[in-house]
């Protein structure tokens, strides 16, 4: 097993609280983590329909059968089961003693914040990071190939089908987290809505253009969008702004948590079509965002990440404000350095702002890293020593 980087965070929260909620994409290895961290806990899987049923015959008896700790997953299935559960922890007076885990976010964070509030710490477990797949001696492979695998932990195991595991999952995910959170007439036409969603990665979501190419309503475009993000498919980057003359464009990008999903989105089925791919450096561009998402997530914290762009197209890939400076992050796809990958950076710091200082960095596939007049920049696979 690949050891994640957020255990720690868990067995510390299942120490001071008495809930812990662990949320994240299908498939992220969330029930294989926590089973892992507490060996000795009762596993209900709330997606079992016969665990479902005798679970509302008598939920106070179900939640009080056993003095272990109880992993629960997919908790929201059973929506009233969270009323009984504040009611137990508080008659125990304990920490530690209910592990959820989840795949929805707006369902599930829903339910625990409406009847947990204080009683609960909750945390977000994505798909492997780099970083871990280092420290398993798995990452001596091709940034190409890196991008098109994915990150999902069944991308890792040995002999696994690619295309296959990416199908299935979207799949799954159609008939159980759509279906689950939106009564969905066609699944065809949410599919090819995804696919549509993968050919815009990087790029500033118009919402009535990705309706009118998919044959939807702007309303409905909304709607679906807002499915995909609360079950961890996509993750929208939003701008950063200080009303600098009124100059900044406000609607968020588009990302994918996962680039080996956004890769099969996109009919790429091995890593050498990557190296031609029209959308190349959208792909690299999601990649580094990601795992920047994942950093933040694996210390228990949201990731403070924006993008800055203005109306004459000057533009900051990823912006991130600290409280005494801003640290700049442009990413490039390509190999050798030319001096308009700084432009952007450079623009921001000698005009747009002046008073607080930038700590700026260039993430490029190319193999030495650089210092340039204040920019570092570095070879991606050193992406988290930035953080």
């Amino acid at each position: 097993m690949i050891t994640r980087d957020l255990s720690d965070k868990i067995k510390a929260a299942a120490r001071q609280f008495p809930i812990v909620c662990v949320m994240g994409p299908r498939q992220s290895g969330k029930t294989t983590l926590v089973k892992h961290l507490f060996p000795k806990a009762q596993y209900f899987s709330f997606e079992d329909p016969d665990v479902r049923a005798r679970v509302r015959q008598d939920i106070r008896g179900f939640l009080t059968a056993s003095k272990n700790v109880m992993i629960i997953d997919e908790a929201q299935r059973v929506p009233e089961v969270f009323s009984y559960v504040q009611s137990v922890v508080d008659e125990r007076g304990k920490n530690g003693q209910f592990i959820f885990t989840g795949s929805q976010n707006y369902l599930l964070l829903e339910k625990v914040t409406q009847s947990l509030a204080g009683r609960v710490a909750i945390l977000k477990l994505y798909p492997l990071s780099f970083a871990e797949i280092q420290q398993a001696d798995k990452g001596n492979i091709s940034l190409e190939k890196l991008l098109q695998k994915g990150f999902y932990p069944a991308a890792w195991k040995q002999r696994v089908d690619i295309a296959l595991l990416y199908s299935s999952y979207i799949n799954t995910y159609l008939e159980r987290d759509v279906r689950q959170v939106q009564n969905i007439s066609s699944l065809s036409a949410f599919q090819n809505f995804l696919k549509m969603c993968a050919g815009r990665a990087g790029q500033i979501l118009n919402l009535t253009s990705l309706g009118n190419d998919c044959g939807i309503s702007h309303t409905t475009a909304k709607a679906w969008l807002s499915i995909l993000e609360s079950s961890f498919i996509i993750q929208l980057l939003q701008p950063y702004y200080e009303n600098f003359n009124k100059r900044i464009v406000k609607s968020p990008k588009l990302y994918f948590t996962d680039t080996g999903l956004l890769c099969h989105l996109l009919d790429i089925e091995n890593a050498k079509q990557i190296q031609t791919h029209y959308l190349k450096g959208a792909i690299f561009e999601n990649f580094i965002f990601s795992e920047l998402v994942k950093q933040y997530a694996n210390k228990g914290k949201s990731a403070p990440v924006y993008y800055w762009r203005d109306k004459t197209g000057n533009e900051i890939d990823f912006l991130l404000p600290q409280i005494d400076k801003h640290i700049l992050i442009e990413v490039k796809a390509g190999k050798t350095i030319h001096s308009d990958f700084y432009k952007g950076i450079k623009y921001y710091q000698n005009t747009i702002i002046k008073k607080v200082k930038t700590k700026s960095f260039l993430i490029y596939n190319g193999d030495n890293n650089i210092s340039n007049e204040g920019i570092e920049t570095i070879v991606w696979k050193e992406l988290s020593n930035i953080i």
